[in-house]
């Protein structure tokens, strides 16, 4: 059963932006924090932003401070990804996760995605 659903990767040059949308077709997860995290070919997966269900509050990764923004539209049922300023480094692929507790990591998400590759050329 999918329940998350990420979009929006693809290949992109150095200085670029993209956006990732993570929709949840068939689930609420209004009231649930959402997190975005990846994995770079050979590294382990790694944090890259949490938000909490109303959206008032965000975690990001120091690498992706400044440069990405997390936000969501819980009418939609969907949790965004704005990724400016790209770089070569940032390459990996992108998953989205919901969970009950709002942490600045993986503890607590108990839904996963199945991920939607970013590559960033230079």
């Amino acid at each position: 059963q999918v329940q998350l659903v990420e979009s929006g990767g693809g290949l992109v040059q150095a200085g670029g932006s993209l956006r990732l949308s993570c929709a949840a077709p068939g689930r609420t997860f209004s009231n649930y924090a959402r997190g975005w995290f990846r994995q770079a070919p050979g590294k382990e997966r790694e944090f890259v932003a949490s938000i909490n269900w109303s959206g008032d509050y965000t975690y990001y990764a120091d690498s992706v401070k400044g440069r990405f923004t997390i936000s969501r539209d819980n009418a939609k049922n969907t949790v965004y990804l704005e990724m400016n300023s790209l770089k070569p480094e940032d390459t990996a692929v992108y998953y989205c996760a919901a969970g009950i507790l709002h942490t600045k990591g993986s503890a607590g998400m108990e839904s996963w995605g199945k991920g939607t590759l970013v590559t960033v050329s230079s």
